[in-house]
């Protein structure tokens, strides 16, 4: 990752109380660059270490972009919830968007009440049964979320 990206992050950590709905410029930019460096799996928020991978290393900046982003976006209205419903959140759905041809290149299947937000990574061969994913996310290739299972926070 760029150190520029990560200050720039950090500073506007720092200075968290005056990041809104109407920050434009550096910030959203980093911020936007960051979950989607997130969902692409080419960063984690928390990541192995060491030769075996038996230690974990938190990357405290990405976490901050994470939370820094509930600052910058607003809830909307997201449709497609069970019975017609909708959803009020800040996060839209990973999938929004998407047709045959993008889950196909993504290579893994979603089975109906799977839900993964935007700026979580699916690897591909992953099977996600009726399960929650949440932004920061990162699901490694092969696995099978199962029923009912909550991926993040």
């Amino acid at each position: 990752m760029s150190q520029e990206l990560i200050t720039t992050i950090d500073a506007a950590w720092e200075d968290r109380a005056n990041v809104s709905l109407t920050t434009q410029g550096p910030v959203r930019q980093a911020v936007d660059k960051a979950l989607s460096l997130l969902d692409k799996g080419e960063l984690r928020v928390a990541e192995p270490t060491g030769a075996d991978g038996s230690g974990w290393q938190v990357n405290q900046w990405a976490k901050k972009a994470v939370l820094l982003s509930f600052r910058l976006n607003d809830n909307v209205m997201i449709d497609n919830g069970p019975g017609a419903g909708h959803w009020w959140d800040k996060v839209p759905s990973k999938f929004a968007g998407w047709d045959e041809a993008a889950f196909r290149a993504a290579g893994f299947r979603a089975v109906p009440g799977s839900f993964a937000r935007a700026g979580s990574h699916i690897a591909r061969n992953v099977i996600l049964m009726p399960s929650f994913v949440n932004i920061g996310a990162f699901v490694d290739e092969g696995t099978m979320v199962d029923t009912w299972v909550t991926v993040g926070s």
